[in-house]
């Protein structure tokens, strides 16, 4: 038995549709989820590989990507424009035109031919590592229900299931590595509903945009990030992971509350005589290669990840570098809104 607002909370956010044996109501309800019928056919084309889809470049990937969402209602809310270009772009052979000469700095008109994918990685992804992923979202209904009922087990009233953490809630989800790469193939199939994202100011989840940004011309940063991302789908079509990652926002209440602890305003620092601890700045170097208790000063992005999936990489130290390499932390992006200071993930 599932809680039922946690469910309730993440519905819109998802693909699926629910089926629940109770009113929304009850405090906990019996549920099944279900991919929409087109939807589910068209997954189970894909799955059964090129030959049968017909899916074989990056261009057809992204009609059938289109026909997908069409099938979701998702249409009415088109992806970023030059999505189809970015697709086309990283997975197949085309041609485009540059503006800069080969020997000197003169401007100069000429058409080139652009492959970011070999196409030996291109016949392996189209032809068994797409298919693995539309396997893995034909299980994403069973892999959500197994994911709030093993919740409800091992946690009973605490929450720990995947759900909205709303403005100045606390809250942990833990999440089956498994799960977390089905909603990821969810994002790289840009098959999440996004019509209500910005009320709550949740950051945005869907792939479009990553792609888009590498058309006309692709910075080197951003044709790495599509790449990782790629390598980690390649990773768990090969072997499916069995480990569980969680995931933890601390608040500190902006008003005072019985503890007596609250989120300090700017005065609250200025009249401070409280002395600071020995501490030691160190202007160069990586945080990796520190000696133990080291910390890092980051001036995050209000949306965990910053840019991440758009153009973000400025921060070469700092939160968006190590967000890229970290896939499982992509799925924070689902449930956390908006970040402020008194939040710490």
């Amino acid at each position: 038995m599932a809680k039922w607002e946690d469910v309730e909370s993440i519905l819109p956010y998802l693909p699926l549709i629910l089926r629940s044996s109770s009113s929304s109501s009850s405090s906990s309800s019996s549920f099944a989820l279900f991919w929409p019928p087109r939807a589910l056919e068209s997954l189970k084309a894909l799955a059964l590989g090129p030959d049968v889809s017909r899916v074989a470049s990056g261009e057809v990937l992204f009609d059938a990507i289109l026909d997908l969402r069409d099938s979701l209602g998702l249409s009415q809310h088109p992806l970023a424009h030059a999505a189809a270009d970015g697709f086309a772009l990283f997975f197949d052979e085309v041609k485009t035109l540059c503006l800069s000469s080969p020997v000197t700095s003169l401007l100069r008109p000429r058409i080139v031919v652009v492959r970011l994918m070999s196409r030996m990685d291109a016949r392996v992804w189209f032809g068994e590592i797409v298919p693995t992923l539309a396997r893995l979202l034909l299980q994403l209904p069973s892999l959500l229900e197994a994911h709030y009922q093993k919740s409800d087990e091992v946690f009973g009233k605490e929450k720990a299931g995947l759900r909205v953490l709303g403005s100045q809630e606390a809250g942990i989800v833990f999440l089956s590595q498994e799960l977390i790469g089905a909603l990821l193939a969810c994002a790289l199939f840009c098959l999440f509903p996004t019509s209500n994202r910005d009320a709550k100011l949740l950051p945005a989840i869907n792939f479009d945009y990553l792609f888009a940004n590498l058309y006309p011309n692709a910075r080197q940063s951003q044709e790495q990030k599509v790449r990782c991302l790629i390598h980690y789908f390649e990773r768990i079509s090969l072997s499916t992971p069995t480990g569980f990652v969680s995931f933890e926002r601390k608040v500190i209440p902006l008003q005072r509350s019985s503890s007596g602890i609250s989120y300090p305003e700017a005065d609250d620092w200025r009249i401070s005589k409280a002395s600071l601890c020995q501490f030691k700045v160190l202007s160069a170097g990586l945080i990796e290669d520190q000696q133990d208790e080291a910390l890092e000063v980051d001036f995050a992005n209000e949306y965990l990840g910053g840019g991440a999936l758009h153009r973000g990489c400025v921060q070469i130290l700092g939160k968006n570098l190590s967000f890229r390499f970290s896939h499982a932390v992509c799925r924070k992006r689902k449930p956390m809104d908006r970040n402020c200071g008194s939040r710490a993930f």
